[in-house]
């Protein structure tokens, strides 16, 4: 245990400013020590994705892309459409890529769709975007803010894919006009069902949004956001597609699934976007 302290303390020094980098005996025995440091009884944590196999080997990946939607009121006696206007331009000055919305709801109302793998381009690269003229007068609609990351289900033939482009794909396709967003929570009987009950319930919810995304009606996006969301939600959906109808009508089928029927506690609130701007995009580039 002095051990891991000494090393620990040295590896503390170093970020803090407070003294030089460890010696290669140092790092070596901050490594060694932290591997003798489980304590007996301790789960083993394991934050990397898991997929499918290829092959004989089981996919794994310790990323994930984080995509954030803030949406905004232009302020009085400035035109919405005028601040989706500046909102784009400012991305793309900025080098954001980012999808600008006409909220469908508020004639005033713009939403800013943008995302990355590292999450400090919220702060870095999305907030100074917000000091720019009249972008600044605007106002925050913080209740409809939402933010997540892309998970694995155990299951995806190409994890890469499925965590890190497919999202993106779905949200800059030209073709998709309409986007709805909006974030939900399960009970807490849900977490206390066996797993092979579970497994079956989520079956039965990825059957339906499989037969639409197979018709060409809607495709969406999943993101997990515990711990990420004011109103401790635990997942953000997104639907896009070429027409609104078909996002409502699946909404509505899922209503019928035991998942949604039985174990959601809290849907929405719901923000209904028509593309304005993709930024980014081979289109818009």
């Amino acid at each position: 245990m002095k051990r891991y302290r000494a090393a620990c303390d040295a590896w503390r020094d170093v970020h803090t400013g407070s003294g030089a980098w460890p010696s290669r005996g140092q790092q070596s025995t901050l490594v060694s020590t932290m591997t003798e440091s489980r304590e007996p009884g301790l789960p083993t944590i394991d934050v990397r994705e898991y997929g499918g196999k290829r092959g004989t080997e089981r996919q794994s990946m310790d990323r994930r892309l984080y995509m954030q939607l803030l949406v905004l009121d232009a302020p009085p006696g400035y035109a919405g459409d005028e601040l989706a206007k500046r909102l784009g331009d400012a991305c793309v000055s900025a080098g954001v890529a980012a999808v600008v919305y006409a909220d469908a709801m508020a004639p005033q109302g713009v939403g800013l769709l943008t995302w990355s793998e590292d999450p400090a381009h919220f702060v870095r690269s999305v907030r100074p975007l917000f000091a720019r003229d009249e972008i600044s007068r605007a106002t925050l609609r913080s209740d409809y803010s939402m933010i997540g990351r892309t998970y694995a289900t155990g299951h995806e033939p190409d994890l890469e894919w499925t965590l890190m482009r497919r999202p993106i794909e779905n949200v800059q396709n030209e073709a998709y006009r309409w986007h709805v967003w909006y974030p939900l929570r399960r009970t807490g009987a849900f977490a206390r069902l066996e797993p092979h009950d579970q497994g079956q319930i989520l079956r039965e919810h990825a059957q339906i949004g499989m037969a639409y995304g197979a018709q060409e009606l809607a495709h969406d996006i999943r993101l997990a956001c515990y711990g990420l969301d004011a109103a401790d939600s635990e997942f953000v959906i997104g639907l896009v597609g070429r027409e609104l109808h078909p996002l409502s009508h699946l909404v509505q089928a899922m209503r019928k699934t035991r998942q949604t029927s039985e174990f959601i506690e809290r849907m929405g609130p719901f923000f209904i976007g028509y593309v304005a701007r993709h930024v980014g995009s081979a289109a818009s580039s």
